[in-house]
């Protein structure tokens, strides 16, 4: 039996059981292993997280791609029962898509074409469009893939170069297109969306996409599709609710809770997967070091480090990144020993963050339902469901709605 999609009707029963789940267990999840040396939950959990610190680098990476079959000891199995079941959710209904030209795929990656037509195959309106709107739209790929005969397209976009890309693509295609340079943010943003207008928005990050269910629901659009991504892309520190259901939950998101439904790496190549895991091992060391040099048990805070600091010899990476954070000059050290540490240090860390990756979906899923309860206070008919596999895109939810 396929898994449903949600609709209007069912969106506050679901998002009540997610809102109870992850309250109960918050312990569990809102505690990142990378900044601990020792996770508040181990002295109550002493078997699996000896069990998980046990565990190979390797080991990590092979379970987390399979995370509701890991048999770990009480309660892994059973939380993992329970996340899998709250986080169930079909694909919506798709159409064959009509066709369209070899020349819009033109300048187009391979995944985020694919992405664009599985997005497009699962928009299915009541009322036909006329103006779709391309919401943060880059060069506009995915409103020109969406456009046909006798349809119009307007793209907001703030970046000036996508925004001449962008035009000069659609005027080569002969499309009756506008490219508009728009902070979507800015006050007067609110004049671009008009009642004609389709809005759609895919893999548009925190305040953005938040942005537009705001003043499309405001301005009278009837129609929109919404697939966010990148919830912590938020201004303020904390989450800022949108429906009364979520404004009346105990919880309370930190801007590194929303991280947490990103943690996933399956679109990353092996380079990406390697460079990464050197960086954060060699952090990790950095870190044991830091506590030594400071004396201050604590995790320190480090900026994101261009790809060329991986290029020196650990021991400069560790001596510069000092000198970045105002740390004691280490000094001499036993190097090896140190980055080894480093290395362990990351597959504990992996595979402790194996308990804490069973909630990423209920999270993202309790975020999605706080936009979709909002646009159902809007007046809105919501459907939510999935609109690609996993493994295009781990953002692979979609939220629809018109209104009459």
């Amino acid at each position: 039996m396929s898994e449903p999609i949600l609709t209007s009707g069912e969106l506050l029963a679901r998002f009540q059981a997610l809102d109870s789940f992850l309250l109960q267990h918050q312990a569990l999840w809102r505690p990142r292993p990378f900044y601990h040396l020792r996770l508040p939950w181990e002295a109550e959990l002493p078997e699996l997280a000896a069990w998980l610190r046990s565990r190979s680098l390797e080991q990590a990476q092979a379970s987390d791609s399979d995370l509701f079959a890991l048999a770990a000891p009480a309660p892994f199995t059973e939380l993992a029962r329970q996340a899998q079941a709250l986080s169930q959710l079909g694909e919506l209904p798709s159409r064959d898509a009509p066709a369209r030209s070899p020349n819009l795929s033109v300048d187009v990656p391979g995944r985020k074409l694919a992405q664009i037509q599985a997005f497009a195959s699962h928009l299915q309106f009541q009322q036909q469009p006329t103006h779709w709107l391309d919401w943060c739209s880059g060069k506009g790929h995915l409103g020109r893939w969406l456009t046909q005969t006798d349809q119009r397209l307007t793209c907001l976009e703030y970046d000036p170069a996508l925004i001449e890309s962008g035009s000069a693509l659609s005027k080569r295609l002969g499309l009756d297109a506008m490219h508009l340079q728009q902070d979507v943010l800015a006050g007067d943003c609110s004049e671009r969306l008009s009642k004609e207008h389709t809005p759609v928005a895919l893999h548009a990050c925190g305040d953005l996409h938040v942005r537009l269910l705001q003043l499309a629901s405001r301005n009278g659009c009837s129609q929109l599709a919404v697939a966010p991504c990148c919830y912590n892309r938020i201004a303020g520190k904390q989450y800022q609710t949108l429906s009364t259901a979520a404004q009346a939950s105990a919880l309370q998101l930190s801007r590194d809770d929303l991280g947490l439904p990103l943690s996933e790496t399956v679109t990353a190549g092996a380079r990406v997967r390697r460079q990464r895991d050197q960086s954060m091992a060699w952090r990790l060391a950095f870190d044991l070091l830091q506590r030594q040099l400071r004396g201050i048990d604590e995790y320190l805070p480090t900026p994101s480090l261009p790809s060329e600091w991986l290029s020196k010899p650990f021991a400069r990476f560790c001596h510069d990144l000092a000198a970045l954070k105002g740390v004691a000059s280490p000094g001499e050290q036993d190097w090896a020993t140190l980055e080894a540490s480093g290395w362990q240090r990351l597959a504990e860390v992996r595979n402790l963050e194996l308990l804490r990756n069973l909630f990423r979906r209920p999270l993202e899923l309790w975020l999605l339902l706080d936009r979709a309860l909002y646009l159902d206070e809007q007046g809105y008919s919501v459907r939510l469901g999935t609109f690609c596999d996993y493994q295009l895109s781990p953002r692979n939810l979609l939220l629809l709605a018109e209104r009459a």
